[in-house]
C-alpha cells in the first residue's frame, strides 16, 4: 500500500459523506429563502465560497496532532478573549451596533465576522486541555480535586461567558451547554454535582416565576428591561404578540404547519418569513418539502452525531473523547435550540442550525470544529493500524 493510500484510509469518508449532503441541503435551502427574501444578495454563492474555506480549515488541522493541539490550545483561547474584549471597545466603524448589540467586526472585502462563532471552538480545547491535564496529574480523585477541576472548567468558561453574555445570549447558551457536557464527562463526583445543579435548576425556576408573575421585581431590583420579557411573553402565547415580538414564531410554525406531510414543492413558498436564510431556514424545509424533508435533514444531524460519536469510542487517546465531547455538545444545542425555537418549544434566540444556515461566522466555527474530529480520526488510525508512529 502506498503512503497516499494510508493518509486517504485515515480519513473518515462517511463523515466526509454526511457534510456532502449538509453542503447540498444548505444549498438548496439558501437559493429558495434568497429568492423571496427581504435581501438582494446571492447568499448561495458567498455560502459556497464559505464552505471551500471550510474545507481549507480541515486541510490544515486534520494534520496536527493531539500534542500539536495541546501546544497551541492557550494561544488559540487568548487570541480568542482578546478578540472578545476589543469587540466591546472597537469603534462602530469596525464594530458596528446591530439590533443593540456589538456581535460583529467588520472586515473589507470579507464582510461581516462574529468572533464568538469561533471562540466556542477554542473553549472545547480549553476545557479538553484542562480535563486532560487534571487527570494526569491527580491519579488518584478526591473531593478536593473534583473541586477544583470544576473550579477550572468554570473559571475557562466565565471568561469569554462574562465578555458576550450582555451582547448574545444565544452564544453565551452554547457555551454553558459545551461546559455541562464537558463537567459530565469529566469524571467529577455525582456527589458535587447534584447539589449544584439541583440549585441552578431551583434558581432557574424561581426567575421563571417572577418573569411570569412578577416581573416589575426583576426591573426595579435587577434592572431587567421590557423587551427581555417581550421573549419569554412571545414564546409562550405568541399569537397575541403577532404583530410585534411573536411575529418571526407565528410565521414559522404557519410555514412549517402548511408544509403538511410532503410539502408544496420547491420554490414554492407562500408564507413570508423574515431571516429565512439565517436562523428560520429549518422553516423553509418544513414549508416546502413537509414533515418528510425535515425528518431527513434531522436524520442527516444524528448521522453526523453518530460519526463524532463513533470516533470518540474508537480512539484510545482521553484527550481526543473530551474534544469529540465538546463538538457533540456544541452541534446538539445549536441544532436542538435552533429547530425548537421554530416550532415553538423554545425562545427564539437567534442560534443558526448548523452547516444549513447562512452565515461565514457559523460555518466557519462549525468546520473548525469538525476538522478536530478529521484531525482525531486521522491519527487514531495511524497509532492503532501503522508499524510507525
Amino acid at each position: 500500500m502506498t503512503s497516499n493510500q494510508k493518509n486517504n484510509s485515515r480519513v473518515d469518508h462517511g463523515l466526509v459523506f454526511v457534510l456532502f449532503l449538509l453542503f447540498i441541503s444548505s444549498c438548496i435551502a439558501i437559493y429558495s429563502a434568497q429568492s423571496t427574501g427581504q435581501y438582494g444578495g446571492n447568499f448561495l454563492i458567498m455560502q459556497v465560497v464559505w464552505y471551500a474555506i471550510g474545507i481549507g480549515i480541515i486541510t490544515a488541522v486534520i494534520r496536527l496532532d493531539s500534542d500539536q493541539l495541546k501546544k497551541l490550545t492557550w494561544y488559540a483561547y487568548g487570541f480568542g478573549v482578546a478578540l472578545l474584549a476589543f469587540l466591546i471597545v472597537a469603534p462602530s466603524s469596525i464594530a458596528p451596533v446591530r439590533n443593540g448589540a456589538k456581535n460583529w467586526f467588520v472586515i473589507p472585502g470579507l464582510g461581516s465576522i462574529q468572533p464568538s462563532e469561533i471562540v466556542k471552538v477554542f473553549i472545547i480545547l480549553g476545557l479538553a486541555r484542562v480535563i486532560f491535564d487534571h487527570h494526569q496529574k491527580n491519579q488518584i480523585k478526591t473531593i478536593q480535586s473534583d473541586v477544583w477541576l470544576l473550579l477550572k472548567i468554570g473559571v475557562v468558561t466565565m471568561v469569554p461567558l462574562m465578555l458576550v453574555i450582555q451582547q448574545d445570549l444565544g452564544t453565551s447558551l452554547v457555551f454553558i451547554a459545551i461546559m455541562l457536557g464537558m463537567i459530565f464527562i469529566s469524571g467529577i463526583s455525582w456527589k458535587i454535582l447534584v447539589p449544584i445543579f439541583g440549585t441552578v435548576i431551583s434558581l432557574i425556576m424561581v426567575v421563571f416565576y417572577f418573569v411570569l408573575k412578577k416581573p416589575e421585581f426583576l426591573k426595579k431590583y435587577f434592572g431587567v428591561d421590557e423587551y427581555q420579557f417581550g421573549r419569554i411573553y412571545s414564546w409562550l402565547d405568541p399569537y397575541n404578540y403577532q404583530s410585534t415580538t411573536g411575529f418571526q414564531l407565528t410565521r414559522s410554525l404557519l410555514a412549517i404547519g402548511s408544509g403538511e406531510t410532503t410539502g408544496k414543492g420547491y420554490g414554492t413558498r407562500e408564507v413570508y418569513l423574515p431571516e429565512s436564510h439565517t436562523d428560520f431556514i429549518f422553516s423553509i424545509i418544513g414549508e416546502e418539502f413537509g414533515f418528510v424533508g425535515a425528518s431527513i435533514l434531522i436524520s442527516l444531524f444524528f448521522l453526523l452525531i453518530y460519526q463524532i460519536t463513533k470516533i470518540g469510542m474508537e480512539t484510545k487517546n482521553d484527550y481526543y473523547t473530551y474534544l469529540c465531547v465538546g463538538v457533540i455538545c456544541m452541534i446538539t444545542f445549536h441544532v436542538f435550540q435552533n429547530i425548537g425555537m421554530t416550532i415553538g418549544l423554545l425562545p427564539i434566540t437567534g442560534i443558526p442550525l448548523p452547516f444549513i444556515s447562512y452565515g461565514g461566522s457559523s460555518l466557519m466555527g462549525n468546520m473548525l470544529a469538525i476538522s478536530l474530529i478529521f484531525s482525531i480520526r486521522y491519527h487514531y488510525k495511524k497509532y492503532m493500524f501503522s508499524t510507525t508512529t
